[in-house]
């Protein structure tokens, strides 16, 4: 099966599911909880879990499908959350929560999604062991996602964010939530501990490939291909790695720091970047990240669903174009 169509399936699947649990909820509270979980996407998690469950034991993604459901949940309370810090009013092609609602449902929403993902985890059919390490992995997640985020926040203030601080940020704001989505697929499905490493660290290297990706895609996809604000970090003067190595570079960005950009200001902005070889480099920084990732996969069976993870990682650096 090529990535596209497994991709398709897995999302019809999970979108069903996660319709099932949460399309007919009623009070304004639960309703605002399931708007962004609603509005469609990949799924990527989702299919992350399912994949590496596969991988171990065939048959078994039935088996932890709950848990599949439970990443992205997890993703979309941290997608809530980080709406109303970044001020951003479309997500997914919706309003966001705080601008359909207001700031502190929005906060509540996004607090009843994490609590909802544990418990559906609970749900999973596995040994108690293994649903056991899965919460503490999950929980563990969550307070590095926390964590990223306010470094994140923090970067916005500063002047002096370099590379590494921007890896490691990412890596625990996006990279641990890939990878956690790996290791509890493995974990449930009755790994073992050399694999479920192995899964943890494909799922760490390849999210953070996809952040810096997903950098790109800020920048320059358009708003309708992205489904959010275009250059919001342009604008907003966010420490993207694009943005810290443009500073190396000599590259100066700080006129394009503004409420309005027309695309012509945009597309000067990108035009400068790629003449001082920054976009390049930023390029290149993704490759090595997804080489790690890929060098992570060959301790597992070979088998249909490695491959899928292996594309996975392609796809992450490919999208939204």
């Amino acid at each position: 099966m090529i990535l596209e169509e497994f991709l398709k399936k897995n999302a019809e699947e999970i979108d069903m599911e996660l319709y099932n649990l949460f399309g007919a909820v009623s009070g304004e509270l639960n309703k605002a909880s399931a708007h962004l979980l609603l509005a469609g996407g990949k799924r990527l998690r989702p299919a992350v879990v399912m994949l590496a469950a596969e991988i171990i034991r065939k048959g078994s993604s039935r088996d932890i499908l709950p848990a599949a459901l439970a990443l992205e949940v997890t993703h979309t309370f941290t997608l809530v959350h980080d709406d109303i810090m970044d001020g951003d009013s479309v997500r997914r092609g919706e309003p966001t929560v705080h601008c359909k609602w207001d700031e502190p449902t929005a906060i509540l929403a996004g607090d009843v999604l994490y609590a909802e993902a544990f418990e559906l985890i609970s749900k999973t059919i596995a040994h108690d062991s293994a649903k056991i390490k899965s919460v503490e992995i999950l929980a563990r997640t969550c307070v590095e996602i926390c964590q990223g985020q306010h470094e994140d926040m923090t970067f916005e203030v500063r002047d002096d964010v370099d590379s590494y601080e921007y890896i490691d940020m990412v890596g625990k704001k996006t990279g641990k939530l890939y990878a956690a989505s790996a290791a509890i697929g493995g974990i449930l499905a009755g790994c073992s501990l050399k694999q479920m490493s192995a899964l943890y660290d494909w799922g760490y290297h390849s999210g953070i490939a996809f952040q810096i990706q997903d950098d790109f895609i800020d920048l320059m996809a358009s708003s309708e291909k992205s489904g959010k604000d275009r250059a919001s970090d342009l604008r907003e003067g966010k420490q993207t790695l694009v943005a810290i190595k443009a500073k190396e570079a000599g590259v100066d960005l700080s006129g394009y720091r503004k409420e309005n950009l027309t695309d012509e200001e945009i597309e000067e902005a990108i035009s400068k970047l790629n003449k001082a070889g920054v976009i390049k480099e930023v390029e290149d920084i993704a490759m090595e990240h997804v080489k790690h990732a890929k060098d992570m996969l060959i301790i597992l069976p070979e088998c249909e669903e490695r491959k899928l993870l292996s594309d996975i990682t392609d796809y992450f650096i490919t999208r939204g174009f």
